[in-house]
């Protein structure tokens, strides 16, 4: 009777605690997604350099930061656009005093060396203290590995891997010099789910980012630099516009992320910014593997299907 008694003692407190642990973790979500203020990002220094910023979410933290009073050095490959942005930036935000700057560089196209000097000439002289690595390609549509061509592979190895790690080697010695600043490269969840077919070199190119800026993060925290890799599920941009008819309740709105991304600058290595992702996560996370993987096959192939038939139809509209 005493060892019944103990046993049930025993596993009464082991239920308590784990009801304990799970309430606190919930707790702690509710004040990191909806109630841990934004870091004073200026403390970091006076500008921001943003790769891919003239399209996206880069475009968006471009205009969000500088709302905050924070000079903002655009990367690119399209002058034009560049231009353009930075125009609308400055009229937009003429009352804040923010200054712009263009770099033009393709990063698909320009070998490692030649985008480090490119972003090293381009940021002299200037208090960086905040560099977003957001550039990144992805295929037109879903497609099996063999169905990639060429050019589309080494384009999406250069700039979503070669380029994030060029641009933040050239990046570094400044804020090392004066011993702060924050990197934030952009991932995908597609790095963390049990499998993603039929965009298999796209997320192993973003696992490659999230592992690159764990690795830095413990390299460089001691020297007050913040290192933080975020990893969005689907944010509605040009890359995802043929997901939202797969995935129309799981897309959002480009202007909702990027003010969660900001907020997160300077916290955790590691971390899915707006609180709907999370919870997608949590479910995917929890849910056997054989199923999220059967899942993602079905709607993969029904996107790849989709694709097929567009490009089908554009070379018939051609022909004709």
């Amino acid at each position: 009777m005493e060892l019944q008694e103990a046993f049930i003692v025993a596993a009464s407190c082991l239920g308590f605690f784990s009801v304990c642990k799970a309430l606190f973790k919930f707790v702690r979500w509710i004040w990191v997604m909806f109630l841990r203020p934004t870091k004073n990002l200026k403390k970091y220094g006076s500008w921001v350099i943003i790769t891919g910023s003239t399209d996206g979410i880069g475009k968006a933290l471009a205009f969000k930061l500088a709302s905050k009073g924070l000079n903002i050095v655009l990367v690119g490959r399209n002058p034009s656009k560049l231009e353009a942005t930075s125009k609308e930036i400055r009229e937009k935000y003429n009352h804040e005093q923010v200054e712009t700057k263009s770099i033009v560089v393709d990063l698909a196209k320009a070998t490692g060396g030649e985008i480090a000097r490119t972003i090293e000439e381009g940021i002299k002289g200037l208090d960086v203290g905040i560099l977003i690595n957001n550039a990144g390609i992805n295929y037109p549509y879903a497609r099996y590995f063999h169905e990639v061509d060429r050019e589309l592979m080494e384009n999406m190895l250069k700039v979503n891997m070669e380029a994030v790690t060029w641009v933040t080697k050239a990046v570094l010695p400044g804020m090392l010099e004066k011993k702060k600043g924050a990197i934030v490269n952009i991932g995908s969840a597609a790095s963390q789910d049990p499998s993603v077919p039929l965009y298999t070199l796209y997320a192993a190119t973003k696992s490659y980012i999230e592992v690159f800026s764990r690795c830095i993060h413990l390299e460089y925290k001691q020297y007050g630099i913040d290192i933080q890799c975020q990893v969005p599920r689907f944010v509605g941009t040009e890359m995802t516009k043929d997901l939202k008819k797969s995935v129309p309740l799981m897309m959002v709105p480009t202007e909702r992320f990027r003010k969660a991304s900001i907020r997160w600058i300077g916290y955790e290595h590691l971390c899915n910014p707006y609180w709907l992702h999370s919870v997608q996560g949590f479910i995917v996370h929890a849910a056997p593997d054989a199923l999220v993987n059967a899942i993602t096959f079905w709607i993969c192939s029904g996107i790849r299907k989709r694709g097929q038939m567009k490009d089908s139809s554009a070379v018939k509209r051609c022909s004709d």
